[in-house]
This record gives C-alpha cells, sequence and structure tokens, in this order.
C-alpha cells in the first residue's frame, strides 16, 4: 500500500519527516540524495528527519540503488517503507455475510474469516461480533491488539466520510446515523483490551474500487466499479482518490430509474437495483420454482451452470449495461470493472451488449471491461489502504511522531 496520490511534498525547511515518508511511500524518492533534491534539505537535515522515521520503525534501509551523485561513486543505500511495525484490522459487511482480516501494512492478508452475519440485525449486534471476530483474528496472525494502528470498515450503503455516519442506507434497517466508528472501537478494546485506535468507514463498493484500482490498475485515472450483488452500487477512483461527491452519495447508481414498475426496498418504484441486481434476479428464481434468497445464492447457482440462472443474469446485465453507457460517456473512464455476485459470464455479456450499443464510440474506444481481480477480497485491502494512506499522510504522520515522542 504505497502512496500515490500525486502530491508533491513542501520543500525547503518546511518539509517535514512526513512529506519525506511521503516521497519514500510513492516511490517518488528512495535515496537521500534523491530527498534532497526533491526537497531543497541540507544533507544534515535530511538525516534528522529520516532518523525520526527510523526511530519510529517506519522506515528502513533496503538494498543499494542507484548512484545518486552524476560522477559515479558507490551505489546509494535505498530507503523503504518498513510494513511490519503495526497491522490494519478491516472488515467488508454484505447484507447477509460479512468478512474479516488481519492485513500488514502493505496490503497482504496475514490471517481471515468470512460467515454469515446479516447487517438486518442492527449495527450493535454485528459490530460486536466483528470485534469478536477481530480478538480471534489478531491470535491466529500472532499479533496484539496493541500493534493495531487502525481499523477500515465497508458497508452497503451511502457514508459522510467526515462524520463515518451511514446515511439513509436502503438495504441497512436500524444503520442510519449510528456511531460506527464508536461502537467498533469499543468492540475492538472490548475483545482485545487494547487501546482505541483510528477507525475508518467507506461504502463497500468505494473501498472495492480502491482496493483494485491501487493493486490492479494504478496507472488509470479514471476508474469505475460496479458491484452487482443483493444490491447494485459503484465506486469511482480519480487521479487515485475516491470520488465520494458531495456528502458521500456518489455511485448510488442502484437507484437510477429506468421505468420498470418494480418495488425497490428503498421504497420507490423502478429503480435499477429492483430489476437488475442479484435480489432481483433471486426473487425471480424463486417464483419460477428456483428457491434462491439472495445474490449469493444466485451466485451459487451461477457456479452450478443453472441455465435459469445465467439467463436471467444475461438479462440484468443487459438492463445494468444500458445504465452504464451513461455513466461511461459521463466519466470516460479507462476501465469499468464489474464485480460481485452476478459477476460472471453471463452477466458481463448481457453489460457489453448495452453497453457497446449505447454509448459514443468515442467513450468507450479505451475502455477496458473487466471483471475483479481480488474477488471478495476487494473490499478488505481497500478499507486497509484507506486505513493506511489516512494515517501515514504527512501531516497527520507528524502528529503521531510527536505524539510517540520521537
Amino acid at each position: 500500500m504505497t502512496g500515490r496520490s500525486g502530491r508533491t511534498g513542501k520543500s525547503g525547511s518546511q518539509a517535514g519527516a512526513g512529506d519525506l515518508l511521503e516521497l519514500v511511500r510513492s516511490g517518488r524518492a528512495v535515496t537521500r540524495g534523491a530527498l534532497q533534491q526533491a526537497t531543497g534539505l541540507s544533507r544534515a537535515t535530511v538525516g534528522q528527519r529520516l532518523d525520526r522515521l527510523f526511530r519510529a520503525g517506519w522506515l528502513r534501509e533496503g538494498a543499494g540503488g542507484p548512484v545518486d551523485s552524476p560522477l559515479g561513486g558507490r551505489p546509494s543505500i535505498t530507503l523503504e517503507f518498513d510494513g511490519s511495525h503495526a497491522v490494519v484490522l478491516a472488515a467488508d459487511l454484505d447484507t447477509r455475510h460479512a468478512r474479516a482480516a488481519v492485513l500488514s501494512l502493505t496490503g497482504e492478508i496475514l490471517a481471515e474469516h468470512a460467515g454469515p452475519l446479516a447487517v438486518e440485525d442492527g449495527p450493535q449486534v454485528v459490530l460486536a461480533e466483528l470485534g469478536r471476530w477481530f480478538g480471534e483474528l489478531l491470535t491466529k496472525a500472532g499479533h496484539t491488539g496493541e500493534e493495531v494502528c487502525g481499523i477500515g470498515l465497508a458497508v452497503p450503503g451511502p457514508v459522510d466520510s467526515e462524520t463515518g455516519l451511514v446515511v439513509q442506507p436502503p438495504i441497512m434497517p436500524g444503520w442510519d446515523g449510528h456511531d460506527l466508528r464508536g461502537s467498533l472501537s469499543r468492540a475492538f478494546t472490548e475483545h482485545t483490551g487494547a487501546p482505541a485506535v483510528p477507525v475508518l468507514v467507506d461504502n463497500d463498493a468505494n473501498l472495492m474500487a480502491y482496493g483494485e484500482q491501487r493493486t490492479g490498475h494504478p496507472d488509470c485515472t479514471a476508474f469505475v466499479l460496479v458491484k452487482v450483488s443483493t444490491g447494485i452500487g459503484a465506486g469511482v477512483i480519480v487521479d487515485g482518490a475516491v470520488y465520494r461527491g458531495a456528502d458521500g452519495g456518489a455511485g448510488d447508481i442502484g437507484h437510477i430509474r429506468v421505468g420498470a414498475d418494480a418495488l425497490c426496498r428503498c421504497g420507490a418504484y423502478g429503480c435499477l437495483a429492483a430489476v437488475a441486481s442479484g435480489g432481483a434476479v433471486a426473487r425471480r428464481l424463486t417464483a419460477s420454482g428456483v428457491p434462491a434468497a439472495s445474490g449469493s445464492d444466485v451466485r451459487d447457482l451461477l457456479a452450478a451452470g443453472h441455465p435459469e440462472a445465467a439467463a436471467l443474469a444475461r438479462e440484468a446485465g443487459r438492463q445494468v449495461g444500458d445504465v452504464l453507457a451513461t455513466v461511461v460517456t459521463l466519466l470516460n473512464p479507462g476501465v469499468l470493472m464489474i464485480a460481485g455476485d452476478l459477476a460472471g459470464t453471463p452477466f458481463l455479456t448481457g453489460v457489453r451488449e448495452l453497453l457497446y450499443q449505447r454509448a459514443l464510440p468515442r467513450s468507450t474506444a479505451h475502455l477496458e471491461v473487466v471483471t475483479s481481480r481480488l474477488g471478495d477480497r476487494a473490499g478488505l485491502v481497500g478499507a486497509a489502504a484507506l486505513v493506511v494512506e489516512h494515517l501515514y499522510a504527512p501531516e497527520r504522520a507528524e502528529e503521531r511522531l510527536s505524539r510517540m515522542g520521537v
């Protein structure tokens, strides 16, 4: 999880240890000489500020790199972000299942658990259970709660990123306005005995997109991920950052009206999610005599090659593809990724049929339409990356170093 924010850092005496860390993590300057050139700081000052990062355990020396001086000489020692000094906890909630993990600061999953957990049971029950999972996972991974630097949580609803509150979530009854950060922090402390740590919350499609773009498409400046499971949502990454809109509602394409008369869980009629989500396909299968309660059941049927499930998934893909033609024309992404329970060949075929038919040729000329690379782990990877980028951003890194007394 190296920084890719595009920040250039401060120059001269304004560049602190946090700015040097950002330059190293982003790969823009990984030797002492390169840091001097990037910041204008003297060799002694660079050394003093790097010493703070070494004492904190955040940096380490790597192998010899390129020669800094044009006159030649011995290769310079490279500097690396040391991802072993702490771990991150992450959880990804779906409507009926959840996944949690312990990850290194560089995104490696060290221990993982998935199991049934229904959001309709409410935040207190769900978050308390996540706290229990976290305690067990830390033990499994050989780490303690004191080594955790932060927690990331992905939820299937719109989130105000400033407050961490879920805002009027259509498929999360009882979660609107609940203090998720506080509840999950308390659950973590209760089950690990460790002090409270920062908790960051975001929409699941946003975090899936963040994880997928950073690990598989880092050079894509406009990236869109569409998650089609029990509901439908999209995450948009622009220049390496999540685009959330004015109050966290960006990407909520499941509630675009498509002219049908089906009742959506949000209370409106004709939403895309009401006719083309995994939940909608499950209802149609059940009505035809094939029991399916959710998008995950549809995924199992698709994996087994069930012909009716495949036909309905393809039709759902066509309906989503019709809407995505507008999304692609508006955003002009380089990558459109389909993820979630329905992200298989039948659904993807349907998306492509309508997308390329309805969108302008110029909008799709350089577009890659792909399926998820990280699969069920995308939300976990994105949630952990969000925590790392938050905690090691230059100004926050400076604050943390000061609190540590280094």
